[in-house]
């Protein structure tokens, strides 16, 4: 019988959210194992429980009251105290995104949740998924800027061609660091923070219209699209980290509100980006309808589990619980080593 431990925390921003996932995991699976990935690195064996009673995650650091097991997680992958682990990862963002956590446990024979490594890799940077989708849905125009004074030209250039644009990390979600522009902005704060944060970024054209998710699940048949969701987001506010997991100036209409022509797309067009990354298991993918067209944005392959999170609430749209969710999404890790392990 494979032994669940769920794997949360990491060094990226996003691990609040993270912990928010595993709350919601850990108490619907029955309180399997749980692991926390410390921001410096180690990993702790952590009480459900003491995880449970942690309040506020978004806004309130996780502190384990255990000490470290492991200083980091490749020497917990490598002296696994349970014979058949399946991880599901309930990280976000940085490493546990980005196909670094996926690589360790693919070279090691490990079952873990969600898409592979290059899938994952791919999708994380947004300028290299939009170059493999574009083949196959409509993308918005962008530019990618590596410096300061790249932001500035590429936004200045954009801004000619764009009466408003969008910045973004290329690598990075839960809509932290972003920006909106307009040709009557002042660039030059934007530009700032965006030097202090030492990433690079898109600068990408702003599509104006209805903002729209759509989540994909593989229960085991193959994967499907999921109800669409409809972002109202109120003027002066935009769907950034206060606006998703605090609700200030947005709401969220699952099942959107729209017509049948637009849905169907939004669907397709989130359906055909999951296939042409390589995603599997479950993903969910940004877009702006704009009459009959819908545009992709970009594509999460961990996006969060916590209770007010997108694609549970879709599932619940679905008429999927999340259970069945969670228990499909372990069997298609275990399978996929059984899978990869044959062919050694």
């Amino acid at each position: 019988m494979p032994q669940l431990i769920v794997l949360f925390g990491g060094r990226s921003d996003e691990r609040q959210v993270s912990v928010a996932s595993a709350q919601n995991v850990v108490r619907i699976l029955g309180r399997p194992l749980a692991w926390f990935w410390a921001p410096a690195g180690a990993i702790h064996d952590v009480s459900p429980d003491e995880l449970l009673a942690h309040h506020d995650p978004f806004d309130r650091d996780y502190f384990p009251s255990r000490p470290a097991v492991w200083p980091d997680l490749e020497q917990a992958l490598d002296t696994l105290p349970v014979d058949d682990p399946v991880f599901l990862l309930a990280l976000h963002g940085g490493e546990g995104e980005d196909g670094t956590v996926q690589r360790m446990m693919e070279r090691r024979g490990i079952a873990f949740t969600g898409s592979g490594s290059a899938a994952s890799a791919a999708a994380f940077d947004k300028a290299r998924a939009k170059e493999l989708v574009a083949g196959v849905v409509p993308v918005a125009q962008s530019r990618i800027a590596t410096t300061p004074d790249e932001v500035r030209i590429a936004a200045v250039e954009m801004l000619a061609r764009h009466s408003k644009i969008v910045l973004k990390p290329v690598a990075g979600g839960s809509s932290r660091g972003l920006f909106f522009a307009g040709r009557e902005t002042d660039l030059e704060p934007i530009v700032e923070q965006i030097a202090s944060a030492a990433v690079p970024y898109v600068v990408e054209q702003f599509v104006a219209g209805r903002e729209l998710t759509v989540g994909i699940a593989d229960l085991g048949q193959g994967p499907f699209a999921l109800p669409v969701i409809e972002i109202e987001v109120d003027p002066g506010f935009a769907f950034d980290y206060a606006g998703k997991y605090h609700g200030k100036g947005t709401r969220e209409i699952c099942p959107a509100n729209i017509p049948d022509p637009i849905r169907e797309e939004a669907q397709r067009v989130a359906l055909a980006a999951h296939n042409a990354l390589g995603c599997e298991g479950y993903s969910r993918t940004d877009l702006i309808a704009a009459g009959s067209d819908v545009t992709f944005l970009e594509i999460n392959t961990l996006p969060g589990l916590t209770t007010s999170s997108l694609v549970p609430q879709q599932l619940r749209a679905a008429g999927i619980d999340m259970k069945t969710f969670l228990d499909a999404q372990s069997v298609l890790a275990t399978r996929r080593r059984d899978a990869a392990t044959s062919k050694r």
